[in-house]
């Protein structure tokens, strides 16, 4: 639930940026809850699911740390160029991929988003895909449910290709799906589950 609340507060932060033209505040908060916390949050309640609840909360620790190290590094690393006002900015135009402080050198919000969406999306695509072949059988439903989440995550995935050509309105109906996608997923999973 914490990972469709990120998701929810992004959408809002995008429609804010959108709606009034994005200021430093409502673009670091899209691009920290939507690109950094979001995937691994989603990837946690997969093991939860998958896994069990046990192993949920051994993940959950250093998953946090993860996190509220990203939120450091979101909201101190430096603008390297104008936000846009009429279109959802890139983080590879805004933000570099490190930054420095004094004479140290600190890993950029754009390497904390990159690490976040390929771990959390290798865990939950693997995770879904293992259920779906031990469940293809014995709960067909159980198995679409994954296959749902999986189509969840690679949508938006794929939407964020439409911010390189300028077509905000594509990543916007992408995250929506996405979402979406995921939510229709893990309902349905849950329920499967209930009825074993």
């Amino acid at each position: 639930m914490m990972a469709f609340a990120a998701f929810a507060l992004a959408a809002w932060a995008l429609m804010v940026g959108l709606g009034f033209g994005w200021n430093s505040i409502s673009f670091r908060a899209f691009f920290y809850l939507g690109a950094i916390v979001n995937i691994p949050l989603l990837a946690v309640g997969s093991v939860a699911l998958v896994v069990s609840e046990k192993a949920a909360r051994r993940v959950l620790n250093p998953t946090i740390l993860w996190l509220v190290l990203g939120f450091f590094v979101t909201f101190m690393a430096p603008f390297v160029a104008e936000l846009p006002h009429d279109e959802i900015p890139e983080g590879s135009d805004v933000f570099g991929f490190t930054f420095m402080v004094d004479a140290l050198t600190f890993p950029g919000p754009r390497l904390f988003a990159a690490i976040s969406g390929a771990l959390g999306s290798i865990v939950i695509i693997v995770l879904s895909v293992v259920t779906i072949v031990r469940s293809v059988k014995s709960n067909p439903r159980l198995a679409k449910a994954n296959g749902l989440i999986i189509a969840g995550v690679i949508v938006p995935a794929v939407g964020g290709v439409f911010t390189a050509f300028g077509e905000s309105a594509g990543l916007s109906l992408s995250l929506m799906i996405g979402i979406l996608l995921l939510w229709s997923g893990y309902r349905m999973a849950v329920d499967s589950r209930a009825n074993l």
